[in-house]
């Protein structure tokens, strides 16, 4: 049971930061000055990324675009777009390629080598429809810090007590989840999280509501998994998740997965422009359309926000991919539109890269905005489709509307816009503590009089939980909360009221990005898996069964024999958990098992195995 106390897990794996308010601003430029890094913190927001009527990206004026960047023309056929000229201020004339997008509705230009960091880059073109527009815009290029020799984020091994392990899926170790408020309706969902990064084993788990595992796949070579998620993808509800490699500055590179009911990759998303897919969200639309978040750190002369000259910052983006092509369609960039003064990150006295913003999470809204959420600002922002323009913030320094009792929010991670318009949010409140306990937020705007008024707060009464990183919360079909509380990884569902009506946690000493709940239902394309050995005695046969991923097995049928040919059925058991197990009065030479589901129906078989010596199962 967990102690009465407030419990706090010091992961900061996925961002952290000291409070101060940054003040202070420059300039935009780009040419290096004695200190050797170029000034990157612009005196005032980009304008609109409207030229012509088209969306262009990188931003008109934006000094963020990483030198393998491509120019996104997004607005017009592909066939309209005609004399387009890219030009380096040094590295010249580019060629390059006009690739379409596969919905119909713009293109991108490919350059054929990367730019040069610190020049101008100027791009032309015409618009052949409805009469001849000119395109004319320019942007310069960043100074990329290189991430190839920066650690990842430490993976120690795990306690055994804390994690499972099975006969028919050796090698893997998954954590265990401990229930201790008993589910008031397991028809809610399986629950959907990851483990890492820190101890244990990485990779994508989904559970049973009483806690026992469902499907597990254990990643290897340093991957790990963050977000799994169920969403919308080709008219099916399929698997999203992240996989890739988490640096120990608080980002991902890698790409995000969509898996099919089979466990089937069905796509796959990486970042473009020079930037590789991060973690922190991963959201599909309509179209074969999804918005990523990618990590961009750069050199930035950091003097005017009290840092060094010879500095670096994070500067965060907002991808929207073609999931067809892989094209960036439009590419949003926090150091285009967000002053380094409103960080409550103080900067760092080395060449650090400096986390201002942390963009952690992306929700797209009806009619094209987003709305974000940025953790080392304490604010969440609507983004304005198209123009990327900040239409409002809520929070922070700079807030466009009056915080209610309640409603400040510290470190938050996961801005969600309901239906109705109210706001949601996992308020970490910690790293370091602002406030007592991490918060499941529900908030309401008042846009005629600019009030942010609290609707409810979601904690964990007993013991109160403080997250020093990650966590989100999920709003259920019924109206009730999930609550994942990451840094410390409980998982939480809250009636309207507040009331607890389902509680569980992994080990303490780990850690998850998100929690949910969805009802999944899985057929794994892989045929079940049988171990099987003799007793000690040597007269009898112990059976171990699983199916990795499935999700309507009752019972399991057993076959044994002298031969793989001619094995009968022995006995059926109810399923019991992952594995199942028992032991058939006699010696076999060879099993197979069989799961079956409610009504009997046999759903797949497994190929026969030798049944091991009593030894060989140790």
């Amino acid at each position: 049971m967990l102690k009465t106390a407030v419990i706090v897990v010091a992961i900061v794996a996925l961002g952290w930061g000291a409070a101060a308010l940054i003040t202070g601003s420059a300039g935009l430029g780009l040419e290096s000055d004695a200190a050797g890094a170029p000034e990157c913190l612009p005196a005032a927001p980009v304008g609109p990324a409207e030229v012509a009527g088209v969306r262009v990206s990188p931003a008109p004026g934006s000094a963020a675009a990483n030198p393998h960047t491509a120019i996104s023309l997004l607005g017009a056929k592909p066939g309209e777009i005609t004399k387009v000229s890219v030009e380096g201020s040094s590295s010249g004339r580019h060629g390059g390629r006009l690739l379409a997008y596969s919905q119909g509705d713009g293109a991108s230009f490919v350059p054929d080598g990367p730019f040069r960091a610190g020049e101008r880059v100027t791009v032309k073109a015409t618009l052949a429809r409805p009469s001849a527009r000119a395109v004319d815009f320019s942007f310069r290029i960043d100074t990329p810090v290189q991430t190839d020799t920066i650690s990842s984020f430490p993976n120690p091994g795990a306690a055994r007590a804390d994690v499972q392990s099975f006969y028919t899926l050796p090698g893997a170790h998954p954590p265990a989840l401990t229930v201790t408020t008993p589910d008031h309706d397991p028809r809610a969902g399986d629950v959907l999280t990851t483990n890492g990064p820190g101890p244990g084993q990485y990779g994508p788990l989904i559970y049973a509501p009483d806690g026992r595992l469902v499907w597990f796949q254990p990643l290897s070579g340093g991957q790990v998994a963050e977000n799994l998620s169920e969403q919308t993808f080709e008219g099916q509800r399929d698997l999203t998740w992240w996989k890739g490699r988490v640096l120990s500055l608080g980002f991902g590179q890698g790409e995000d997965i969509v898996m099919d009911s089979r466990y089937r990759v069905v796509a796959r998303v990486h970042g473009g422009n020079g930037l590789r897919a991060d973690l922190h969200d991963f959201q599909i639309v309509a179209g074969n359309v999804a918005y990523i978040t990618a990590f961009n750190p750069i050199r930035c002369d950091l003097r005017a926000a009290k840092g060094p000259g010879d500095g670096a910052i994070v500067d965060t983006a907002i991808q929207q991919v073609d999931m067809s092509t892989g094209l960036v369609r439009w590419e949003w960039h926090s150091l285009d539109h967000v002053a380094a003064d409103e960080s409550e990150v103080e900067t760092p006295k080395d060449s650090t890269p400096w986390d201002y913003f942390h963009l952690n999470s992306i929700d797209p809204l009806t009619g094209g905005d987003l709305l974000i959420s940025a953790r080392s600002t304490w604010a969440a922002y609507r983004v304005q489709a198209g123009t990327g323009r900040i239409l409002w913030r809520l929070g922070g320094t700079d807030s466009s509307f009056k915080m209610g009792p309640g409603t400040r929010m510290a470190w938050q991670h996961d801005g969600r816009m309901l239906p109705d318009g109210e706001l949601t949010f996992f308020d970490d409140g910690s790293n370091p503590p602002i406030h007592h306990q991490s918060r499941g937020l529900r908030i309401a705007l008042d846009t005629t009089h600019k009030v942010a008024r609290l609707l409810f707060a979601y904690t964990h009464r007993d013991p109160p939980l403080l997250a020093a990183s990650q966590g989100n919360m999920q709003t259920l079909p019924d109206g009730n909360a999930l609550v994942g509380y990451g840094g410390v990884p409980a998982i939480s569902e809250y009636a309207r009221d507040g009331t607890l009506l389902f509680d569980a946690h992994m080990p303490f000493d780990m850690a998850f990005y998100r929690a949910f709940r969805f009802p999944w239902q899985g057929t794994p394309l892989t045929p079940p898996a049988v171990a099987a050995s003799v007793n000690n005695t040597g007269e009898e046969t112990i059976v171990h069964a699983s199916w990795n991923g499935a999700t309507g097995v009752a019972s399991w049928r057993v076959l044994a024999g002298s031969a793989p040919g001619s094995l009968k059925a022995r006995s059926e058991i109810p399923s019991a958990g992952f594995e199942s197990s028992l032991t058939l009065p006699e010696r076999y030479a060879y099993v197979e098992v069989q799961p079956l589901d409610a009504s009997g129906r046999t759903l797949a078989s497994s190929s026969p195995v030798r049944v091991g010596t009593y030894s060989s199962s140790l």
